[in-house]
């Protein structure tokens, strides 16, 4: 929901005063983010170690970077719960205390609860339009990701299957690897628990 109905440029968004939640530029609108739960906040602790250690001397890793991008023809501020931008599209000498002033290889989605896949594949097309290269949406509950390129069919992965993408050179890493290091594998959800109970009733 948006703090007001006020219609924000990008220059006033950014001289809002900060709040306990990252705030989000939709179609003039300030949208706070949801509020990321525990699985949420050790994926995306767990995701920027492991992308930071590869990404060193390559470009940057950030959390919760805002990007000016467009949406639609509109000013659009998106907060990424990570973002990986290289050296060759943002020089490794910038350092302005500033947003991400352009689109990045790679913007990552973690699903919270109250968040359906479905708006969060909407907004991964509305990265990809901005010039974003790729755009990852992980899902606590399936412990999968979902890769979407411009170019082609978005790919769903789990376990052992390995990202490749010659876009990050080098990187080694599968789903599996991900949600063991941040101590999620096998962590079912309530709905799962719920309907394993019921199995077992039967």
């Amino acid at each position: 929901m948006a703090i007001s109905t006020t219609y924000w440029t990008v220059q006033e968004f950014f001289e809002l005063p900060e709040r306990d939640r990252p705030l989000e530029l939709v179609d003039g609108q300030a949208i706070p983010k949801m509020s990321p739960k525990f699985f949420h906040s050790r994926l995306q602790k767990t995701l920027l170690l492991i992308l930071d250690a590869w990404a060193e001397n390559r470009g940057r890793v950030e959390p919760e970077w805002a990007i000016v991008l467009q949406r639609n023809g509109v000013d659009w501020v998106p907060v990424p719960d990570l973002t990986y931008i290289s050296f060759e599209r943002l020089s490794a000498d910038w350092m302005l205390d500033e947003a991400c002033p352009v689109a990045p290889e790679l913007a990552i989605e973690i699903i919270s609860p109250g968040q359906s896949f479905g708006d969060l594949a909407e907004k991964a097309t509305d990265y990809l339009q901005a010039g974003v290269s790729r755009v990852w949406l992980i899902d606590t509950q399936a412990q999968s990701i979902t890769i979407f390129y411009p170019d082609t069919l978005p790919q769903t992965i789990k376990g052992t299957t390995a990202i490749a993408d010659d876009l990050l050179p080098e990187l080694k890493l599968t789903p599996q690897q991900i949600f063991q290091q941040a101590g999620l594998v096998d962590r079912a959800s309530p709905l799962k628990e719920e309907a394993r109970g019921q199995r077992a009733e039967g």
